[in-house]
């Protein structure tokens, strides 16, 4: 690129990100199931004149989180060819096909089918282009933006549950479903024309004069963050460090997910609060889930990625033990309980596209941030399962919350052994 392309789009790719949020706002509404659950159990208990619960519907959540990286790989390799923008429009469509589809469920496998697969899958196409795009276009600020675009998704869970409910209240969960599966896909289509494609090797105008006063004054930011050579998915399937890696983020992801799919059955059954009161609760885990990814992430920039995922990892374990040990009217507790659990959570999702750059390169990201990604659909399967079955066998939650904290152990000498490996 020569220097009068380079600062114009230095200067656009705030625009860029602004769009690549917009975006992410509506596919996290994939988050926001736990609102959806029991409404939608209420409905199709009606429809097939049988007894479904939320806890039966936790199948539809495990097959939306875990379809998402088969879109983020296959997604990452369009995106890399020829650009991000078609790849967010179809992810856009489908996504939004499968909210509207879900207003037309009659049973669990067609929302199975409508949610899970349809919602998973698109979900997936555009998350992989939204956020490794925009660390591609802020070498400067790869674990900030990287932040910033995961919260931004991050945030859908603070943002929809209270217009999902209104819709609810007002039209019913059917309707809701597909008055959002239209907007969503007004937004997300209209928004992908405004992504435009990193170009490879972009660095921004005036970046190299920074990094070298940064050298010149022993600030290097070399220093936090380990860039190593560029490695293709085959390269870095080769490497150790990548197992240690999806593992560990694997770790940090269960005891959100687990959280995060039954948060309002949790509240009200273990603490006691209204339906209303456990809305509120969702959307407190969902705000420090936001703020916890672009702290993370800006923090991340500065002390380096590994030791931002150890001290979240080692911050969980008092707000899994807080919610673990929460009980009848024990609301103090239970909100400073989700609220560590969101900002942790948050930190990994904010931190991991950064980490997985450095770790690995910039230029193969979008393919190689997608099989990373398999550790989350791995946790986003263990997660809500874990808590069913704990739920199923025992009638509480409470065992659920001690596995997790084993997982948290199990990531914080993940962590240590990176340390070693890569030392």
């Amino acid at each position: 690129m020569n220097y009068e392309k380079t600062k114009q789009l230095t200067k656009k790719r705030w625009a860029v990100l602004v769009a690549s949020c917009m975006i992410n706002l509506c596919i996290g509404s994939l988050y926001v199931w736990s609102v959806f659950a029991a409404p939608m159990a209420d409905y199709l208990s009606s429809v097939t004149l049988s007894a479904i619960t939320a806890s039966d519907l936790a199948i539809v959540f495990t097959i939306a989180n875990s379809v998402g990286p088969v879109t983020l790989i296959s997604g990452g390799m369009i995106n890399d060819k020829f650009g991000p923008k078609w790849v967010v429009f179809l992810g856009g469509l489908l996504f939004g096909i499968g909210m509207i589809g879900s207003g037309f469920a009659k049973s669990i496998p067609s929302l199975m089918v409508s949610y899970g697969l349809g919602c998973g899958l698109g979900m997936g196409l555009v998350y992989g282009c939204t956020i490794n795009n925009s660390v591609k276009l802020f070498p400067d600020r790869r674990g900030l933006v990287g932040g910033i675009a995961t919260a931004s998704y991050g945030i859908s869970s603070v943002v929809i549950p209270p217009i999902a409910n209104v819709c609810i209240h007002r039209m019913g969960i059917i309707p809701t479903f597909k008055l959002l599966g239209i907007v969503f896909i007004l937004v997300i289509c209209i928004g992908a024309f405004f992504i435009e494609k990193c170009p490879e090797g972009f660095v921004p105008a005036g970046y190299e004069e920074k990094m070298a006063q940064k050298k010149n004054g022993g600030k290097d930011k070399k220093e936090h963050t380990r860039i190593q050579e560029e490695k293709n998915w085959r390269q870095m399937l080769q490497d150790p460090v990548f197992y240690i890696m999806i593992t560990m983020l694997t770790c940090g992801a269960v005891f959100g997910l687990m959280t995060i799919s039954q948060a309002s059955p949790i509240a009200q059954q273990m603490i006691g609060m209204s339906v209303m009161s456990a809305t509120t609760a969702v959307s407190v885990l969902a705000l420090f889930n936001t703020l916890g990814r672009v702290a993370a992430g800006y923090l991340s920039d500065i002390i380096g990625r590994i030791n931002v995922l150890t001290i979240m990892l080692v911050s969980s374990i008092p707000g899994l033990l807080l919610i673990c040990t929460s009980g009848i009217g024990d609301v103090v507790k239970f909100y400073i309980g989700v609220s560590i659990i969101g900002l942790c959570f948050g930190s990994f999702m904010g931190v991991f596209p950064g980490f997985t750059a450095d770790q690995f390169g910039q230029k193969n990201n979008s393919v190689n941030y997608g099989i990373m990604f398999i550790g989350f659909a791995l946790a986003g399967y263990l997660g809500p399962t874990i808590m069913n079955q704990v739920y199923s066998a025992s009638g509480n939650y409470s065992l659920a919350f001690v596995i997790a904290i084993g997982l948290a152990v199990l990531g914080i000498l993940l962590s240590l052994l990176y340390r070693r490996k890569t030392r």
